[in-house]
């Protein structure tokens, strides 16, 4: 038999800027969208790292998470 102790996951994630905006209203957008993406975590009580917030010439932003999968614990994952 086997349990999972500790579970955990990196993520990189892309946030790019929105085609049909203006580019000030797309960056603004995006970095919106980052700000719901962590309430959301908040919200739904996912432990969470921001590992690395990268913002890209074009005004996207890359973010690097680690973060709780499934309620499981973290163990020292997100020490």
């Amino acid at each position: 038999m086997k349990r999972i102790r500790a579970a955990c996951l990196q993520q990189t994630v892309h946030f790019l800027l929105k085609e049909d905006m203006p580019h000030d209203a797309a960056v603004t957008a995006v970095k919106n969208e980052i700000a719901q993406y962590k309430a959301q975590m908040d919200r739904s009580n996912t432990k969470y790292q921001i590992v690395e917030e990268i913002p890209q010439p074009d005004g996207s932003i890359v973010l690097k998470v680690k973060k709780q999968y499934n309620h499981h614990d973290t163990g020292d994952y997100l020490s």
